[in-house]
């Protein structure tokens, strides 16, 4: 599946990408549980576009800007008007290759 592809409310997502960019990470505290998150915005792209990609607690160390990664089950998602691509519970994020 491309970036360009890809539309809201969208599931089993499967692709691969680049890391153009990573946000500072934020804490977030969720509404269900009380508990606080970080939570970090990455821009990710390929030849067909770009979406943004929030990474949770121990993958924002995992990923670098142009690492190539892998989404494998990820999701959909406007928020603000914006559409934006996640991993959720169910999903996994592989790094394939560490960018220079």
């Amino acid at each position: 599946m491309k970036i360009g592809d890809l539309k809201d409310g969208m599931r089993g997502v499967n692709l691969v990408a680049r890391v153009l960019e990573i946000s500072e990470p934020r804490e977030v505290v969720s509404r269900f549980d009380g508990r606080a998150y970080r939570v970090a915005d990455a821009i990710i792209g390929d030849e067909t576009g770009t979406i943004k990609l929030s990474l949770w607690n121990e993958q924002i160390e995992r990923v670098n800007v142009n690492d190539t990664i892998k989404i494998e089950n990820g999701f959909v998602r406007s928020f603000r008007g914006e559409k934006q691509l996640n991993v959720g519970r169910f999903g996994k994020l592989t790094v394939l290759y560490r960018g220079k």
